[in-house]
């Protein structure tokens, strides 16, 4: 009987390496894009210490930071460090107030303005200037709080207290909004004596920073960043709505209460220090979406640090195109800023980046 011969069994193939999950990568690449989102702002600080009108090299810029020795050493210390410090300040605090405003009026178009908050503080500002001749920091600050912190306390009110919902907030912000600016274009059109000290702060700028103001703002800022940290898990649980909020754990009336006064923190330091700068919490925030998607856990973070690289760019720039003069930043801000703030307005929606 003839033999039969069997094929030598096959190995198995072998089995392809496994892919991490889509969750896995998506996280790995939002932390690689936050990653190349603080070199961006390192590179922007470098250049808005090397820049101006005396320009300096990257060697002279860092020289004349660490050496009190060097040639450079009084143009960066007393001119460009208390600006680039301000300019890192008040666009992480409008970056944060202007996403945490977004997340909580549930409108991505929205910015610290809509509630009337930068209104508030501006009013109060412009009145400390043409009623008690106050032209400092320290008596800005608390005159920009308390117009902030009235602004947010009657904002709540009228809007509905812990009933409050993200329309009628919107409502009565752009209400106490065209009040409250009607109000300072009154002012400086009848105190004409005080017009010209208004005139500069009005504008929104970072030319007259100075270390004693970085170092009074600083700790607004700090306590105005940990709170609107704080709040991206209460924020998430809100935007799937007030009662799946509570079911999950969240207390919307405490959210509410405490981004307001996040908000308030934010935009009084900045507005005080710098003036009603626009369009730095309304466009960032939109534009990091883009990239991060709806989570705040990753969109705070985000706007911390691209909001400060774009202002600090802004103001670079503001320095360079009209040389010997420069343009303020809150100007350009609003130049440069409007087609690109459209682009995205009109941008499909299938190439957003989905959360």
């Amino acid at each position: 009987m003839p033999l039969t011969r069997t094929a030598p069994p096959t190995a198995p193939a072998p089995a392809p390496a496994a892919r991490p999950p889509a969750p896995a990568r998506r996280q790995s690449a939002r932390a690689l894009g936050l990653v190349a989102a603080v070199l961006l702002l390192l590179a922007v600080l470098v250049l808005s210490l090397a820049v101006g009108a005396k320009p300096l090299s990257v060697g002279q810029a860092w020289d004349g930071l660490l050496h009190r020795g060097s040639g450079s050493y009084t143009v960066v210390h007393q001119m460009r460090l208390p600006r680039t410090l301000l300019g890192l300040l008040a666009g992480i605090a409008l970056g944060l107030a202007g996403a945490v405003m977004q997340a909580l009026t549930r409108n991505p178009l929205a910015d610290p303005g809509l509630l009337g908050i930068n209104a508030g503080a501006s009013a109060a500002v412009v009145s400390a200037i043409s009623f008690f001749g106050i032209v400092s920091f320290a008596g800005f600050v608390w005159f920009a709080f308390a117009g902030a912190g009235a602004v947010a306390v009657l904002l709540y009110a009228v809007g509905g207290g812990r009933g409050a919902t993200p329309a009628r907030l919107a409502l009565a912000g752009s209400a106490l909004n065209a009040a409250l600016y009607s109000y300072v274009n009154a002012v400086q059109l009848l105190d004409t004596a005080s017009l010209d000290r208004m005139r500069f702060w009005t504008v929104g700028s970072l030319a007259a920073a100075q270390t004693s103001t970085v170092e009074k703002v600083a700790p607004f800022v700090a306590v105005g960043l940990v709170l609107a940290l704080l709040l991206a898990r209460p924020l998430n649980a809100m935007a799937m709505g007030e009662d799946a909020a509570r079911a999950l754990g969240a207390r919307p009336g405490r959210a509410k209460i405490l981004a307001i006064a996040a908000v308030t923190l934010l935009c009084g330091a900045a507005t005080a220090a710098c003036g009603p700068i626009i369009f730095v919490g309304l466009m960032v925030p939109h534009l990091v979406r883009a990239l991060t998607g709806p989570d705040l856990r990753w969109l705070l973070p985000y706007c911390a640090v691209l909001a400060p690289a774009l202002m600090l760019a802004a103001d670079v720039l503001g320095r360079v195109v009209v040389r010997p003069s420069e343009l303020q930043v809150g100007i350009v801000m609003v130049v440069a800023g409007g087609p690109v703030f459209l682009y995205f307005v009109r941008r499909p929606r299938s190439k957003a980046v989905a959360a």
